[in-house]
């Protein structure tokens, strides 16, 4: 018999409204919202510094984007602090590291190494923060609304990028990026007071002490399992492979890229508000496979070259099949023991960030000697293809009766 216990709510979560009024569940979201919003400042904000100072699209697209990478050393080595027997205690404690690491990237004569330096500390602090926070998620709401939060999360956590972004470059004419930390750290802070208020302590949790034996003997156990194995590999090659496409819209059509960018972000949305609030698991389960189909297959266009009217269509399609996620995710968590739900969402997490990074940077390498539209196509079919030969093993990955 399962040892998983939820937090007293309603039997009944049927939409994001209920959710809310869990208020664990929007301690949680809100703190989550807030720090979305103060990472999306920050990295712009140092984006922008690392450009100016240094004029290089390397250095400044790995300012950005860098501390994907120290997301999966998080996974490797001390994920399992995620599911320590005080997850409110590991959460608060990590937002704590977080705002001093924001609020000391706003010191002026702070040399690019150390601000380097602090996007990687930051990456490790925030993928065990998400992995504690996932693990806390899974315990605060019923399992049948398990779904509809992590799709409202997913809402949010686009809908912050794209004000983050579109708010930073405001600021950023206005302030200089050291003030852009400064507020970038106000928000963080007010997360941390946020989910200090909110949420409470969870005991249901691992008897032996979090570090880096335990961090492997459950990965271990992770990828020893077949069912658990092909959910993470779908959860995150296909959606990797596409985010590589995206990757290649500036070289593609460097006149249209924002608004086929645009098209994929408004695509993905939908796709999650729908799937997430119209459909029932079971519905979710029966979708998954068409969805990850429809991620791909549009993309296949690309190599024929057709007017912006039906890239932009096909780009919004497409990325509505982002919200094969949502099934998937609920199918692993149902794979997953409760004592190491935190550990195995947040190494879910930093995989599926990780491969997009690597999406891109596999596209991008191979655009460097063929055709963008070449390139987006092949790596479309890529992705079709691990969906397809996939299929009747993420069919059988199901938990026993």
């Amino acid at each position: 018999m399962s040892s998983h216990t939820s937090a007293p709510v309603a039997p009944a979560v049927t939409g994001y409204r209920d959710l809310l009024r869990i208020t664990e569940f929007t301690g949680l979201y809100a703190g989550f919202a807030l720090t979305g919003g103060a990472t999306t400042l920050s990295g712009f904000a140092l984006g922008t510094l690392v450009g100016r100072q240094t004029h290089s699209p390397f250095l400044t697209a790995v300012s950005m984007y860098g501390a994907t990478f120290a997301a999966v050393l998080g996974a490797l080595t001390l994920m399992s602090v995620a599911d320590g027997r005080r997850p409110r205690r590991t959460l608060v404690v990590l937002h704590c590291l977080t705002l001093l690491g924001v609020a000391a990237q706003a010191i002026p004569g702070l040399p690019l190494a150390g601000r380097f330096g602090l996007l990687l500390v930051l990456g490790f602090f925030q993928s065990l923060g998400t992995g504690t926070r996932m693990g806390l998620l899974a315990e605060v709401v019923p399992d049948s609304a398990y779904a509809p939060a992590r799709s409202l999360m997913n809402i949010t956590s686009g809908g912050t990028a794209v004000v983050g972004f579109a708010l930073g470059a405001v600021l950023l004419r206005q302030l200089s990026p050291y003030q852009v930390f400064g507020l970038a750290a106000v928000l963080t802070a007010l997360g941390l007071v946020v989910v200090a208020a909110t949420v409470r302590e969870h005991s249901i949790r691992l008897t032996r002490r979090p570090g880096l034996r335990q961090t492997w003997t459950t990965n271990v156990a992770l990828f020893s399992s077949p069912g658990q194995r092909v959910l993470l590999v779908n959860l995150w090659i296909p959606n990797g492979l596409v985010v590589g496409c995206e990757a290649l819209f500036l070289s593609y059509a460097p006149d249209r890229a924002g608004t086929l960018l645009a098209a994929g972000s408004a695509g993905m949305l939908l796709g999650d508000l729908a799937v997430g609030r119209l459909l029932t698991a079971e519905q979710r389960r029966r979708s998954a496979f068409a969805l990850r189909l429809l991620l791909a297959v549009p993309y296949l266009l690309f190599v024929l070259h057709p007017p912006t009217v039906v890239l932009t269509v096909a780009v919004f399609v497409a990325s509505a099949g982002f919200a094969a996620t949502l099934p998937l995710q609920e199918q692993l968590l149902a794979l997953t023991p409760d004592p190491v739900r935190g550990q195995v969402q947040g190494v879910e997490s930093a995989g599926r960030m990780t491969w997009q990074g690597l999406g891109a940077a596999l596209a991008g390498g191979a655009a460097q000697y063929l055709a963008p539209a070449v390139v987006i196509t092949v790596v479309a079919a890529v992705s079709l293809a691990v969906t397809v030969l996939s299929r009747s093993a993420v069919e059988r990955a199901r938990p026993a009766r």
